[in-house]
């Protein structure tokens, strides 16, 4: 009875990506995970498997020269486990089973995929499974035409299918070289195929059960409608800002970075070229990410609105209200605790490397542990030079990205609210 008081449904969350990390380790650094004359270090293996379960796509290693197909394959394993979240994979094994589920698993769910409360949720666990599944297959066959241009059938196939499970899943892992997709950069259907999939995957599953529910705008909940607008207007802001502070970046590439900054990372150009504004603009992407019970990170598109909008209705000394619906106290407290953790944890990090990476510019280390908290992987060259230490703090920043910072930091209650705590009296502070 201990025991279950102890593990509440967000340690066991937590504990579970631990040890899926633990062992995603252990499988890269056997030497049948390495092409032949190649190793991995114990730091780089941990490293590569954090960064696939966190579906973050932050590398030390050219996958495809290091990772034999049995490594490639692992690889892919905890991109998908990483993505559809060790919960909900473990209680749909048990579904397929025919074996019923408890409370304590409906528990689990329903922190994995950020929902307010259980009802429906198994529904959505079966839309979780269809959905993922779908636009992953739908994606590969949309993928192989472009791949087989350039590889052999069977290679083609294999790249396809990891392609669309990363992009899908936000991973921004891939298996074309050191040049990543910087072949593809002009070409238009992969650049659009690749956002396509990262739109849908970075939606959430909630969002996507709602519109083939309901299917007109003004019958979405206040969640769909809050996610729409603000992932449209994000990828329109951070289109025509990117078009506009780097140079050379037509309006397809502007739009495809604009999407993959925000969740899945996936690279057709040098970043370390981009202009210090075009790095400040996908920072501050990367920062707001994607929907709640999506497959992306950053502090969600939702809570970057909340925050905006309470801050608008505070000056105009007014209940924030949208969609002719008001947005609660407690939602409001939420969403401001999760933008200034999200930020600490990125300051802190920031300020480690800046102490373990001296000569490194600052706008390059600011993108790099943007990156790994919000589990986007872009990068501009610096995460295979990064010493041990170094990376540990991407490791750790990774972890409580993925997890998120507020569930990180509610590990450490032991119970709920203590209904017999003394209020004491009230005093105001000169705040402003």
């Amino acid at each position: 009875m201990k025991w279950n008081k102890l593990l509440t449904p967000g340690r066991m969350i937590a504990l579970g990506f631990a040890l899926l990390i633990l062992l995603g380790t252990v499988l890269l650094a056997l030497p049948v995970s390495h092409q032949e004359g190649k190793t991995l270090s114990l730091v780089d293996a941990l490293f590569t498997a954090t960064s696939a379960v966190c579906i973050t796509g932050l590398s030390v290693i050219q996958c495809n020269a290091v990772l034999s197909g049995f490594g490639q394959t692992v690889l892919l394993l905890l991109i998908q486990i990483g993505g559809m979240g060790i919960t909900t994979l473990g209680v749909g094994i048990i579904l397929l089973t025919g074996k019923k589920i408890g409370i304590r698993e409906r528990s689990l769910i329903k922190e994995s995929l950020n929902q307010s409360s259980f009802q429906g949720i198994l529904r959505l666990l079966k839309v979780l499974f269809f959905v993922t599944f779908g636009f992953e297959l739908l994606g590969a066959v949309l993928a192989f035409p472009i791949f087989v241009q350039d590889y052999s059938v069977g290679h083609a196939i294999w790249l396809s299918v990891f392609h669309s499970i990363s992009a899908f899943n936000n991973a921004g892992f891939d298996l074309l070289g050191e040049d990543s997709l910087m072949q593809y950069q002009d070409h238009v259907p992969m650049l659009l195929l690749t956002s396509g999939l990262t739109i849908c995957g970075g939606l959430g599953f909630f969002v996507m059960w709602n519109i083939v529910q309901k299917r007109r705008f003004h019958k979405f909940s206040l969640h769909t409608k809050v996610v729409l607008t603000m992932t449209g207007f994000l990828l329109v802001c951070g289109t025509l800002l990117l078009h506009a502070t780097q140079e050379g970046l037509n309006w397809v590439q502007a739009f495809f970075y604009s999407t993959v900054t925000r969740t899945s990372g996936f690279s057709a150009f040098s970043l370390g070229d981009f202009s210090n504004a075009a790095l400040l603009v996908m920072v501050l992407l990367m920062f707001v990410g994607a929907a709640p019970g999506s497959t992306g990170g950053g502090i969600k598109v939702t809570t970057l609105f909340v925050c905006i909008w309470s801050a608008i209705g505070y000056t105009r000394n007014r209940h924030p209200t949208v969609f002719r619906r008001r947005i609660s106290q407690e939602v409001r407290d939420k969403a401001f605790m999760i933008f200034v953790m999200g930020l600490s944890v990125i300051l802190t990090s920031t300020f480690l490397l800046c102490v373990l990476e001296p000569d490194v510019p600052f706008i390059h280390i600011l993108m790099e542990t943007t990156s790994a908290f919000a589990t986007v992987g872009l990068s501009c060259g610096l995460t295979p030079e990064l010493c041990g230490l170094s990376k540990l703090v991407i490791i750790i920043t990774m972890y409580i990205g993925r997890l998120g910072p507020l569930t990180v930091a509610t590990l450490w209650i032991m119970q709920g609210r203590n209904n017999n705590e003394v209020l004491r009296p009230e005093e105001a502070i000169s705040v402003g």
